[in-house]
């Protein structure tokens, strides 16, 4: 009965929130639970880069205002040979991705 009540309470609660709270919300829970993210990055229709092992891909926040910058950044494994796999010397980098000028493709990784 009391875990039906603290249910009813969180649905309720999550209802009454902004669909961009509830967007955070969500990926708050994915990256608790651990997604794992995949970014490609091309040029032109080349795949050049690939970060596997990825937890989440953030937005840069403006240090003053509200606002958010013009990049993503997050923490990966940089795939040098391409395969999809941790290979030995493949370490875990931190990247930077331009809204501007670098087409990307970030998604889960579907074989894990």
């Amino acid at each position: 009965m009391f875990r039906t009540g603290i249910a009813a309470l969180a649905v309720l609660t999550l209802a009454a929130c902004t669909q961009e709270t509830q967007n955070k919300f969500g990926r708050a829970i994915q990256n608790w639970t651990g997604t794992n993210g995949v970014l490609e990055v091309y040029a032109g229709d080349k795949l050049v880069r690939r970060f596997i092992d990825i937890d989440k891909l953030s937005t840069a926040q403006a240090t003053q205002g509200s606002g958010s910058r013009p990049y993503r950044f997050g923490y990966g494994v940089f795939d040098e040979n391409l395969n999809m796999q941790k290979d030995p010397g493949e370490k875990k980098v931190y990247f930077e991705i331009s809204d501007y000028s670098t087409p990307y493709v970030f998604f889960e990784h579907p074989h894990r």
